[in-house]
């Protein structure tokens, strides 16, 4: 073999490694390039499935409501007869409970969710948080038939002796709040189905609040308290800014969970088809009228339920939408 051979095998070795090499690297792009677009398929699909069901749901619901709104229209909202026989429907009683019943157990809930998150991750002795926390984890996991039953049988008696009692025999002759005190006192009504609720949602309140409280950055509340600030100083003006999204979104589940809760209503709400007059009066709500009622309709009355559950629908679009647009406003004043 001539030396100029020789050179000519030498010099195209490095030039034929450097091509493999180059092509090897091309094909694991190539598989990559696959690989990322079927992932990328696959969870658009899980996506658009989570919406696809959101939308059958809001479909099959409207259809099955539309003898009813098309028979009262929009005074089907505001008018307050449920007569079966004579088939006339109104949604303003169940609209009613169902409102009031959740603001009543938020106003509960929440004062004692913010207490119970700030405790954990401000105060709370590192033995007993975990313990703690998954305590309130627990309640969150008890079904809501128990907490009926609970309702039914043990709280209610209780609640009309030691605190409906003392409340109408305090309040009950006040001017303009007395008569939100008036009625029977057994137990049952709007108020007690509010508290029952209360310790329903409030597990769900205090763990998303105790977990975006924890993703505060530690230099912030260690800067703070350097500052001379105060624990609840740190908390208002610190981790509350900070964590203000997860707040908000905690309260929203709690609230959700409120307007959606079916057995532990029916339990204590009294399931009374007319207005309430007082926190102690009997009423009803949307989810336990589609419990009481759906078993036995038929014809109209099985559309107007079809129509209830469309409107509780409706209510949790709308607090949802008005609590993003708080959120909105408020990274907005953040900003100004």
């Amino acid at each position: 073999m001539s030396q100029g051979s020789v050179m000519s095998t030498h010099n195209s070795s490095p030039q034929g490694s450097s091509q493999i090499v180059s092509d090897e690297m091309v094909a694991i792009a190539k598989k990559q390039r696959v690989q990322d677009f079927f992932f990328h398929r696959i969870t658009q699909s899980f996506s658009l499935l989570v919406l696809v069901a959101l939308m059958g749901i809001i479909v099959s619901l409207f259809i099955n409501a539309w003898p009813t709104f098309a028979k009262f229209g929009a005074h089907f909202l505001w008018y307050v007869e449920w007569d079966i026989i004579n088939e006339e429907f109104g949604a303003a009683i169940a609209i009613v409970g169902t409102v009031t019943s959740a603001g009543i157990a938020l106003l509960i809930a929440v004062p004692l969710a913010f207490g119970v998150a700030v405790f954990l991750t401000e105060t709370c002795p590192v033995w007993l948080r975990r313990p703690l926390g998954t305590a309130i984890e627990l309640l969150a996991a008890v079904p809501s038939i128990i907490y009926g039953m609970f309702g039914l049988f043990v709280f209610a008696p209780l609640f009309a002796d030691y605190v409906q009692v003392p409340l109408k025999e305090i309040l009950g002759g006040m001017p303009l709040v007395g008569s939100l005190f008036g009625g029977a006192t057994n137990g049952m009504g709007i108020l007690a189905a509010g508290v029952v609720l209360a310790f329903m949602v409030l597990p769900f309140v205090a763990a998303v609040m105790r977990d975006v409280f924890e993703i505060t950055p530690p230099i912030l509340r260690e800067s703070a308290y350097g500052l001379g600030c105060t624990t609840w100083e740190v908390v208002r003006k610190v981790v509350l800014p900070y964590t203000q999204k997860g707040v908000i979104g905690g309260i929203m589940l709690g609230l959700g969970r409120a307007l959606g809760e079916t057995m532990a209503v029916t339990f204590v709400i009294g399931n009374a088809n007319r207005m309430p007059t007082s926190l102690f009066s009997p009423g009803t709500s949307i989810p336990s009228v589609l419990a009481n009622e759906f078993g036995e309709a038929s014809g109209l009355h099985f559309n107007t339920l079809f129509a209830l559950g469309f409107m509780l629908f409706v209510i949790t679009f709308v607090v949802l939408a008005m609590a993003k647009v708080l959120i909105l406003r408020a990274e907005k004043a953040k900003g100004n």
